[in-house]
């Protein structure tokens, strides 16, 4: 689960990691507010949206104007920038060309700003080990900085069953090159960011940059924070920070019906059952020339009605011309799934190719209503088969 940048600063400011001080709006009169009760000389003005790169964007109808992010010097600016971005629609080059509409602000107090710096912590599964990464280059998209200078780029994995140590964040705080007190303030700061990582169980925590002001204080000038959704149900407090405009309506819809659903960009829609066996269902698509356009795994126990909604999730996407349903049945029997699919089939009037394959748990069973069903389906008799049928029926029509 995402959050925005407003939301991530109030957790790292309750754990005590030093944010400029900063209030969401939802208006112009209410950035007029903030402002006032802001003292610095200079405000920056920031669209929260779930994308990254809001400074180097643009809003739709103005490609060559002022981005997501802007300074601002007096409360008029404040005034006539809020009213200017909210309720636009921001590109970025993670938004793609739809862009996302801005509905909410952060305004926050501008610093003098010394040093910029990257950090950030997530998750290495292959180690089990939650990695701490820092670059004295702060500012930049970190995956360019690894392709240019992967010698700026350091690694310190830690296990959390033991925690963070202050040699951990010492040796951090060294090779970002931090001396005197910021050394100091910088163990403060990592050991909290990490106990807070810890605590809500947070997927990544990323902050670009981190700032070493010319006071020599540590300011999280950013914040990108997300928690496994796996592990929501031991924070229900969490729950109510996510923003359901910022989430695709059809992952919404799929959630409600406890389905894994994650749109992508292709048009072979891929309903499947067990996360491992979609992989490799996108991977085969993907192999002979085609491109899956979502992972929707509809679990080992799903009913009619769950597979029935599953099919309509993906026909809601327009960017769909195929759909590839592959099946092994053990916990979930292949009839099931094949009633399911007519079900939703007949109701939808299905006007694309629709490849089926079935194995395991009562196959003959679900291959006879498919059959019976007089709709045009396409039985295929393994994965392989599968994958090739439906890609030629794609690039046919």
């Amino acid at each position: 689960m995402n959050i925005h940048e407003h939301q991530a600063k109030e957790l790292f400011a309750e754990h005590d990691i030093a944010v400029p001080n900063g209030f969401v709006v939802y208006s112009a009169e209410e950035a007029i507010k903030a402002a006032q009760q802001l003292s610095a000389k200079l405000l920056i003005v920031k669209s929260q949206i779930h994308a990254g790169g809001r400074g180097a964007g643009y809003f739709k109808g103005n490609p060559d104007g002022e981005g997501g992010i802007r300074v601002a010097e007096t409360i008029d600016q404040v005034a006539s920038t809020a009213s200017e971005m909210l309720g636009g629609t921001l590109v970025t080059k993670q938004t793609g060309e739809t862009g996302k509409e801005v509905k909410r602000l952060y305004i926050e107090e501008g610093c003098n700003i010394a040093r910029e710096l990257y950090l950030s912590l997530l998750v290495d599964r292959d180690m089990a080990l939650v990695t701490l990464m820092a670059s004295t280059e702060g500012g930049m998209d970190i995956e360019e900085v690894a392709r240019k200078f992967p010698q700026k780029i350091q690694k310190i994995g830690i296990d959390p069953l033991i925690g963070i140590r202050d040699f951990h964040a010492r040796r951090l705080a060294y090779g970002l090159g931090l001396k005197g007190s910021e050394v100091k303030l910088a163990v403060k700061f990592v050991k909290n960011l990490f106990d807070l990582f810890c605590k809500l169980d947070c997927s990544l925590i990323e902050i670009n940059p981190l700032v070493v002001t010319q006071s020599s204080d540590l300011l999280a000038l950013d914040a990108k924070v997300n928690f496994d959704d796996n592990a929501l149900f031991r924070h229900p407090e969490l729950i109510n920070l996510k923003d359901a405009n910022e989430e695709d309506p059809a992952e919404l819809e799929a959630a409600e019906h406890d389905l894994n659903y994650i749109k992508l960009h292709g048009n072979i829609g891929c309903m499947v059952n067990g996360a491992g066996l979609a992989m490799a269902t996108m991977d085969i698509c993907k192999l002979y020339g085609g491109e899956p356009a979502n992972f929707l795994d509809v679990g080992g126990g799903a009913t009619k009605e769950k597979v029935s909604k599953a099919f309509r999730i993906i026909l809601s996407d327009p960017n769909v011309e195929g759909i590839l349903v592959n099946i092994f049945g053990g916990i979930m029997r292949c009839d099931t799934v094949a009633e399911g699919v007519v079900e939703a089939a007949k109701e939808i009037s299905l006007n694309v190719p629709l490849v089926v394959r079935l194995e395991g748990t009562n196959v003959e069973k679900g291959n006879q209503i498919l059959a019976a069903s007089g709709l045009p389906i396409n039985s295929a008799k393994n994965l392989d088969d599968a994958a090739k049928k439906i890609v030629q029926a794609v690039k046919k029509d």
